[in-house]
Parts: C-alpha cells; sequence; structure tokens
C-alpha cells in the first residue's frame, strides 16, 4: 500500500468514525455504521445486527440490497448459522466462501447468492451488543487482513456510540416524564382554574338573564374574556409538548415518517417530495408540523382521497389531494380544522390558503414566513 493509498484509508476510516459518533439516535447510528462498513472495505452487501432476548434480532439492518428484495426475503432472520456463530465468538469470522462451512444452513428463495464472508462482533467487554456482516457476490474477492481489522476498528468506535446513544434515548425518555409532568401542573394550576372561573361565570349569566340583562351581559362579557384567555394557556402548553422526532429527525424527515405510517395504515397513494431542510424556529417547527397533520388527516379521513401528496421547498408546504373536496364557506362549521389550521399559520407567522370546491379534491398550501 502506497503512502497515498495510506492517507486515504485514514481519511475513510476518520470519516466513518466521525459519521458514526455525531448521532445520538440508536437508528441513525445502525444505519452509518452499515453503510461505513460497506464502503470501507468495498463489500457487496452489509448488515448490522442487534440481537433480541427471544433467539431473534430487534433490529437487522441491510446496505447493498434494495427494499423491493428486503420485503420478498422476509421477516428478521433468527440467530442461528452463521449469525449465531459470530454473536457467539469475541474475534471476526473470516471466510473465502461460508456455503461451505458446516455452521452455514440456507437462505431464504429471494435472498441474493453470497460467498466470501467478514463477520465482526460488536462488544462491549465482554459484552457483545451486536454484528457487523459484511459479504460479497459469486466470483467476488476474498476479504484481506486489512479489511478484517478496518472493522474491528470500527466496530469498537460503534460499541462505544451504540452505548452513548441508549444513554441518550434513557435520559431523554425520563426528561419526556418530567416534562409531560410539569406540564400536567401547569394545565392544573392554570388552565384548570380558568375555566372553573369560566363555569362559575356562565352559571351566574344564566341566573340573571331574566332579572337583570345587563348584568347577564356583563357576566357573558367576563365569559368570553376568560375563553380567551384559557384558550391562549392552553395554546401555550401545548405549543410545548414538543414531539420527541422534531429533535431527533429534524422537520422534514419527520413528516415524512409521518407520511410513511400513514401510507401503511390506508388504501391512499400517499406521496412525498422535499427539495430539503426548513429552517424555521423551535415553535414554528410544532405549528407546521400540527398544521400539516390536520391537513394530511382531513385528506384521509373525510376526503375519501385515492392519492394524498405532501410537497415541501423553503418557502411552502403543500398538500394536496383528490378526494371529494368541500365547500370551505361552510367547512368552518363543518368540524374540518380550517379555523385551526388557519390560526397556526397566523401565529407562526405564515399564510394558509386552501383551494377547494365539491368534487374537485383540495390543495391546502402553507406559505413559510420569509424570516
Amino acid at each position: 500500500m502506497t503512502a497515498s493509498d495510506s492517507t486515504s484509508l485514514l481519511h475513510e476510516v476518520s470519516a466513518a468514525v466521525g459519521a458514526i459518533t455525531r448521532h445520538l439516535s440508536v437508528a441513525q447510528v445502525l444505519e452509518v455504521i452499515v453503510s461505513s462498513a460497506r464502503r470501507l472495505v468495498g463489500a457487496d452487501y452489509a448488515a448490522i445486527g442487534i440481537p433480541d432476548e427471544s433467539g431473534g434480532f430487534a433490529e437487522f439492518i441491510t446496505d447493498g440490497i434494495s427494499e423491493q428484495q428486503r420485503l420478498e426475503i422476509g421477516p428478521l432472520p433468527r440467530q442461528h448459522g452463521m449469525l449465531a456463530a459470530i454473536l457467539a465468538e469475541s474475534e471476526p469470522i473470516r471466510l473465502p466462501d461460508l456455503r461451505r462451512d458446516p455452521r452455514y444452513r440456507w437462505w431464504p428463495k429471494a435472498h441474493p447468492a453470497m460467498a466470501a464472508l467478514l463477520g465482526v462482533p460488536i462488544r462491549d467487554h465482554d459484552r457483545t451488543l451486536g454484528i457487523v456482516v459484511l459479504t460479497n457476490d459469486l466470483g467476488g474477492p476474498d476479504f484481506t487482513d486489512t479489511d478484517t481489522e478496518l472493522i474491528e476498528l470500527l466496530a469498537s468506535h460503534a460499541a462505544i456510540a451504540l452505548t452513548n446513544a441508549r444513554l441518550y434515548e434513557r435520559s431523554r425518555e425520563l426528561t419526556v416524564v418530567e416534562e409531560r409532568n410539569r406540564l400536567a401542573r401547569e394545565l392544573h394550576d392554570a388552565v384548570m382554574q380558568r375555566l372553573f372561573s369560566l363555569r362559575l361565570s356562565t352559571r351566574a349569566a344564566a341566573k340573571l338573564v331574566d332579572t337583570d340583562p345587563a348584568a347577564a351581559a356583563h357576566r357573558l362579557e367576563q365569559v368570553d374574556s376568560l375563553t380567551a384567555d384559557a384558550i391562549a394557556e392552553l395554546r401555550a402548553v401545548i405549543v410545548e409538548l414538543r414531539p420527541a422526532d422534531l429533535d431527533t429527525h429534524g422537520l422534514v424527515e419527520t413528516l415524512r415518517r409521518h407520511l410513511t405510517l400513514l401510507d401503511r395504515l390506508h388504501e391512499a397513494d400517499v406521496r412525498f417530495t422535499a427539495d430539503g431542510p426548513i429552517d424555521l424556529s423551535r415553535e414554528a417547527e410544532v405549528e407546521v408540523l400540527r398544521l400539516v397533520q390536520e391537513a394530511l388527516g382531513n385528506a384521509i379521513r373525510h376526503a375519501a382521497a385515492r392519492r394524498v401528496e405532501l410537497d415541501i421547498t423553503a418557502e411552502r408546504i403543500t398538500v394536496a389531494d383528490d378526494g371529494k373536496g368541500f365547500d370551505a364557506d361552510e367547512a368552518a362549521t363543518r368540524g374540518l380544522g380550517l379555523l385551526s389550521m388557519r390560526e397556526r399559520a397566523k401565529a407562526l407567522g405564515g399564510h394558509l390558503e386552501v383551494a377547494t370546491a365539491p368534487g374537485e379534491g383540495t390543495v391546502v398550501t402553507l406559505e413559510l414566513p420569509r424570516d
């Protein structure tokens, strides 16, 4: 290996280790490990498996296999054959053709044919946290001593990153619980007191309607004022209930994941496009997330849409459906949430446009604040 090759390899390793340690989410760490491992040694396929306590894998992430192939292969593998061997060993397993090893069992029908194998356990002292598996197609090159050393180095950093990510997620869960308890206290101490006063004023107004209309009208003015205060305080509390996914994945990825879930749960064809991240304040991100979720929910639950599209740019977010549409003038009285959506758009400094008519689908466009 030349000096130039060595320098290039060091940069590759440094980049891979840096990428792993930058992420605090376990899922992100796993994805970076498997893609980095495959890239470092030029393997055709790579996988990382995190075992569970029932003989299977809690996570098994692949790289080099298409999503369609992954679906055709079937459910996550069990801890048997070569995977079990790698889990049981404290040292790497390197084979020129894994099919000739007595520990090899079988592959599912849709599984690609593989020969050369490099399996490295991810260990934390005497405990195996997971395994990194690299393979090449039939006729592909064998893995080398250098490949093994690289993946062992990557696995040692992966063990630290996984441990840190799990500690971070546990601490975040505790923080979320504490925050929700605090918000529950605020709801009780502030909003509930407002609602109690609102109820008393309403009762008083009802008793005065016949005997003293002027006093009743004054009480109703108090009811209106108390209602506005309660709404403002409740909105402030709701804004504080920031979904954890926003901190972990950001707004665009959180919306993409939400759409993926909707696509799985409903018959409608749900599609997502985005041309990059959106630069918003933390408070504005929550408002946008809730507004878009409301628009998507309307399209799927009320519009009977066969196709729903979410398009995101730096300037605007558009939710379009081919559903039955509605009369926008009557929507405020029919529970479609347009009033709430407009209030959210106004609160974040944006503008909401709704283009719809009975039988012609709906397009909801949120113009994002420019600053």
